[in-house]
This record gives structure tokens, C-alpha cells and sequence, in this order.
């Protein structure tokens, strides 16, 4: 795997100095999530406003979990044609392929402005859809625009943040992002009473329109980007990034893409099916549903920040193939779980064995999720990274759709959506194998170090 060389330092003359060492540093006290790296200035600017990229796509992604019955009653979706409909949403992210490698060209600061602007706008005309095939053209449009959003946002804060909490960072851009999902489901409560039902909730994402883009013109453009154009190495079309990405460490991006297929092929199903099978096999209202989403879930991604403090510390490979393997573990017990099995403690009210199973689950998906990005920004050099990052998505949103297929043929055969999703953990396991056995150790190197521009034999 070109270890030897992975594990070489740079020569003095060719490390990378992003910021002066001598630059005021401030760090920050979170209450329960610790206190904060020392930060520069820029970096402070860097996170916070990444740190609302991934926000909104989260927020529309739960909502159409979370109001998948009410969606299907009000568009008249039939039981056998929504698989097919929430495969085609989930392919708009592989339109981010033509998006996203923009950014290695023309610079990461100007695609996250306009890509954010893209998505808001498809996520609110979702809202005024009249039909279910409007409805998941402006999902899928919405997706292509958020997939590049969340990559090129992720690329920023890798390349600005220091190497030893670069893990950190990346956990802490994820938590911050499932604050959407929390959001989402406080308003998923209300959805008897919202005007116009869940057509209302979907006109809501249109508000941080107001709010962002004021935002996104404070970001300064990445440090590492202006030296690679200043040297020349920066990419002049859109197809140089791709084609390098393919020829220059294909050891890695196979391993990546595989990765993410696999984890995704199996985590999709069984994180969207969730909602519903809590409200027909355990009989929960919308209002539970919601309560468990935003109290646990708040919990449960608490995964991202540990994630990244644990894999600064001990390695991204141990970390990441011990995340990756519990949380299918999980995901079967938890589609196995009676809806009479309680919990009884001296401390609450006896409450469903489910909640704990479940807040577990998310804690260690969203941990292993936070791995494969770290991974995924590590990897690859500045003149593609964008690119990779990409790739990656897709490889992911592909993984994600043949599920949603597989858990239909394989509801046909057994008559049941939580049975069909715990057979497709099978391909969920083999990920965390392919991380140990195979993937090379980043945490704590520089990205240079990680990734030259002119790459050895992986």
C-alpha cells in the first residue's frame, strides 16, 4: 500500500506554513462537547461559516424521512412506487459530479456560494410541487447542489485547520450540521398544525436564504488553493481534475469508493425506514417520533465530535473500522426489538429498549460517517480534492439507491421492510475489514504528506 512512503516526512524546504505560528490563537469552551482547538482568526471564520453548510441539507433530508406518510398521502404515492421514488431522489447527488470539480478549477469560496443559493431555491419549490414526479425533480436537482455544497465545505475546513485536530474539525462540522435534523424534527410536531402541512415545512428552508449568503462573502478563499494556483498546478478545465483523480492513487479510490458503497447500501435503508417503522411496528405518534429524533438524535451525534477526538489520538484506522463495524451490529438488534421489551432504571420511567438501541446506532454511524470524510479529504491532493470528494458522494449515493432496490425485491420475498433491512447489513459489515486491513494511517500529517502532487505506488 506505499506505506514506506505515506509514513516519510516532508523535507524541511517543502512543509507547508498556512498560517503564521505567531498569529493569536483563541479557543473556546462548548459546556458538554469540551473546549474548542486554539484557533486563528481566519480559521474561527473558516468554521463557522462551513459549519452551516451541511445544515440545510440535513434539515431537508429529515424531513423527508420523517414526513414520508404524510408526503405520500398528499402527492398520492402508492406503497409499491415508493422505493423507485426515493431512489431517484437519492441519485440527484450523483449530478454533484458535474458541480463539485468546478471547485478545483475556479476556486472553493465562489461554488459554495452559488451552490448553497441552487439548493435553498429546489428545496423550497419542493414545497409548491403539484405532483410526486415535480416533486422528486426538484428533490433531485436539490440534491445535486447540496452534494457539492457538503463536499467543497468539508475541503475548506480541511485545508485551513491544523493537522493534529484536522479529525475534530471535520466531527465537529458534521455535529454542528445534524443540528438541521434536530430542527426538522421539532417542526416534523407541529406538522397537523403547520399551514399547509409538510408543504410548509419545505417553504421554511427558503428563510436562511436572508442569512447565508451575507455569510458566504465574509469566506476567504483557501490558502492551499492560491499556492497551487500561484504554482501553476491548479487545474484549467473542468476534466483535468478528473481524469488525474483516476490515474494518480487508484489504490485509494477504490478503497474509498468501495467503503462508502458498502456502508451506504446498508445504512440507508435502515436509517430511512426508521420514522416508519417506529410508528407501525411500535405504534409511536408523530409527536414521539419527533421527541425521540431531537432528544436522542441530539445524543446520537454527539459520535461525530468523539469520532474525531479519538481518531486524532489513536488513528483514524482503528477508530473508524471499530465505528463501522457496531453500527450494523446495532441496526439488526434494533429492527429485531420487540415493541413490549422496556427498559426499567431507578433514575426514569421504564421507557422502550428501542430508544437506547437506536440513540447507540446513530452515535456510531454518525462516528464512522465522520472517519470516511477525514478519510476522504486526506487522501487525495489539493488540485483534486474537491473532485474526490465528489466521486466519493456518488460512490455513496449509488450504494444508497441499489439498497432502497434491494430492500424492495427483498420486501416482495419476505413480506416485511424491517426484515429486508436487516439482510442488507451483510454488505454493511464488510466495510469496516475492507478500513483495517487496508486503509493507510493519517491522523496528525500534514495533507501534503498524505497526498503529494506526484504520488508513489500506493
Amino acid at each position: 500500500m506505499g506505506g514506506d512512503q505515506l509514513n516519510e516526512p516532508l523535507p524541511i524546504a517543502e512543509a507547508v506554513a498556512i498560517d503564521d505560528p505567531a498569529e493569536k490563537r483563541t479557543s473556546v469552551r462548548l459546556a458538554f462537547f469540551g473546549s474548542t482547538p486554539p484557533f486563528t482568526k481566519r480559521q474561527w471564520r473558516v468554521f463557522l461559516i462551513t459549519a452551516t453548510a451541511g445544515f440545510f441539507d440535513q434539515y431537508d433530508r429529515a424531513l423527508l424521512t420523517l414526513a414520508i406518510k404524510q408526503i405520500q398521502k398528499g402527492l398520492q404515492i402508492s406503497e409499491d412506487a415508493l422505493g423507485s421514488l426515493l431512489m431517484w431522489i437519492r441519485l440527484g447527488y450523483i449530478g454533484s459530479l458535474l458541480v463539485t470539480p468546478l471547485a478545483d478549477v475556479f476556486g472553493r469560496r465562489r461554488l459554495l456560494l452559488y451552490t448553497i443559493i441552487a439548493y435553498t431555491v429546489f428545496t423550497g419549490l419542493a414545497a409548491v410541487a403539484p405532483s410526486a414526479r415535480t416533486f422528486t425533480a426538484c428533490q433531485m436537482l436539490a440534491r445535486v447542489f447540496a452534494g457539492a455544497e457538503g463536499t467543497i465545505a468539508l475541503v475548506i475546513l480541511s485545508e485551513e485547520v491544523d493537522a493534529g485536530v484536522r479529525g475534530w474539525a471535520i466531527g465537529m462540522l458534521s455535529a454542528l450540521a445534524s443540528v438541521g435534523f434536530g430542527i426538522a424534527a421539532l417542526a416534523f410536531a407541529g406538522i397537523n398544525v403547520m399551514p399547509y402541512g409538510w408543504r410548509g415545512l419545505y417553504a421554511l428552508a427558503l428563510i436562511p436564504l436572508v442569512v447565508v449568503i451575507p455569510l458566504r462573502r465574509s469566506l476567504p478563499e483557501s490558502k492551499r488553493f492560491e499556492r497551487e494556483q500561484l504554482a501553476g498546478i491548479s487545474p484549467t478545465n473542468i476534466l483535468a481534475p478528473v481524469k488525474t483523480l483516476f490515474s494518480a492513487y487508484p489504490g485509494r479510490l477504490v478503497m474509498l469508493v468501495t467503503v462508502a458503497f458498502l456502508g451506504n447500501l446498508g445504512g440507508n435503508p435502515a436509517g430511512f425506514f426508521f420514522s416508519k417503522y417506529l410508528q407501525e411496528a411500535h405504534g409511536w405518534s408523530p409527536g414521539n417520533v419527533s421527541s425521540l429524533y431531537f432528544i436522542g438524535g441530539a445524543l446520537g451525534i454527539m459520535g461525530n465530535i468523539v469520532a474525531g477526538r479519538l481518531s486524532d489520538r489513536f488513528g483514524r484506522r482503528t477508530m473508524g473500522s471499530l465505528f463501522y463495524i457496531l453500527a450494523p451490529i446495532l441496526t439488526v438488534w434494533l429492527y429485531s426489538s420487540g415493541s413490549n421489551v422496556m427498559v426499567t432504571t431507578g433514575i426514569f420511567r421504564p421507557f422502550p429498549l428501542v430508544v437506547p438501541i437506536w440513540v447507540f446506532e446513530l452515535f456510531f454511524d454518525v462516528a464512522s460517517s465522520t472517519i470516511g470524510f477525514a478519510y476522504s479529504a486526506e487522501l487525495f491532493p489539493t488540485s483534486y480534492r474537491s473532485t474526490a470528494g465528489s466521486v466519493l458522494a456518488v460512490a455513496g449515493t449509488t450504494g444508497g439507491a441499489l439498497g432502497f432496490f434491494l430492500e424492495g425485491v427483498l420486501y416482495r420475498i419476505t413480506g416485511s421492510h424491517w426484515t429486508a433491512v436487516q439482510y442488507l447489513t451483510v454488505f454493511w459489515m464488510a466495510a469496516p475489514i475492507i478500513v483495517f486491513f487496508f486503509f493507510p494511517e493519517t491522523a496528525g500529517r500534514e495533507l501534503e504528506s498524505i497526498s503529494p502532487e506526484e504520488p508513489g505506488a500506493i
